[in-house]
């Protein structure tokens, strides 16, 4: 089967992820995308989410907090604002991030920045969504 060398980068991090994989499926704010090996050129934004990359028979999920994404026929390129692989994902720490968010949108203070809210609650979100955890 047919592969593309995914590489995923941090600011802080450096290099969090490099492998061959078959396929990746992530969310730009064009919507999903399914990413495979000789794919069309495509430069694209990331909004926070839980990334699915498939290597053969399994699949790893990836947190990204958003970013970019760079598709060439042979690599996908991500600089991301930060990204986490499941076992580097504190569980409470994302329970209380997403309580915490939906509470400051809940109380509809003119104070709170609602922007600033939802990109946290989407963050905690994917985070959660990563480790397996549903919540609201």
């Amino acid at each position: 089967m047919a592969t593309i060398l995914l590489e995923v980068a941090t600011p802080d991090k450096g290099e969090v992820y490099a492998k061959e994989i078959n396929m990746l499926i992530t969310r730009s704010i064009c919507g999903e995308l399914g990413i495979l090996p000789k794919h069309a050129r495509l430069l694209t934004e990331l909004i926070p989410h839980a990334m699915r990359i498939k290597e053969g028979v399994g699949e790893t999920q990836l947190f990204v907090s958003g970013g970019f994404m760079e598709v060439t026929p042979e690599k996908i390129t991500i600089l991301a604002d930060s990204a986490e692989l499941p076992d580097d994902i504190d569980v409470e720490r994302a329970k209380a991030a997403y309580k915490r968010a939906e509470d400051r949108l809940a109380k509809k203070n003119p104070e709170i920045d609602i922007d600033r809210a939802e990109a946290a609650l989407a963050r905690a979100k994917a985070r959660l969504l990563v480790k397996g955890v549903h919540m609201g």
